[in-house]
């Protein structure tokens, strides 16, 4: 089965809960725009902003079946979700959205960097940012943000 691409894809965030006055925790959404089923590896590389100076870790154990895929079909939807502050130091504004997809193989990249539609105007990020695997479940992939 094919790796999802970039063109495949449809992609957005929203921030949770949705009523909240902090944009601190995103669910981000990809949607197989395509005609086949896709897979997409590991987890997303984020990059809050343009003066981020590294992609977002991952939170290791929120991997729902390590070292496979996640399988998306027509019209399906994946998800990851990212805590945006943590709490940290060094706040700083950011006013776009990156993320990039993972290969086959982890580390590797298999798209240039995709922009993400802002949730809102401006994110304010620290350095304490973390994301989770690719999931199916965005309860699942909340789970881990929601309680940081």
């Amino acid at each position: 089965m094919a790796d999802c691409t970039a063109a495949d894809l449809g992609v957005s965030a929203v921030k949770e809960p949705a009523d909240s006055k902090e944009s601190r925790h995103l669910l981000i959404t990809v949607q197989n725009a395509g005609d086949k089923k896709c897979n997409l590896w590991n987890f997303p590389y984020v990059l809050v902003g343009a003066d981020a100076q590294a992609t977002a870790p991952v939170i290791k154990d929120s991997d729902p079946d390590p070292g496979r895929p996640v399988t998306i079909a027509p019209g399906e939807e994946a998800y990851a979700a990212l805590l945006v502050a943590g709490g940290k130091r060094d706040e700083y504004e950011a006013r776009s959205l990156t993320l990039t997809l993972q290969g086959r193989k982890p580390g590797t990249r298999a798209s240039k960097p995709i922009d993400v539609p802002m949730p809102v105007a401006t994110l304010y990020a620290d350095d304490g940012q973390l994301v989770t695997y690719w999931t199916t479940a965005e309860g699942a992939a909340l789970d881990f943000i929601m309680s940081r």
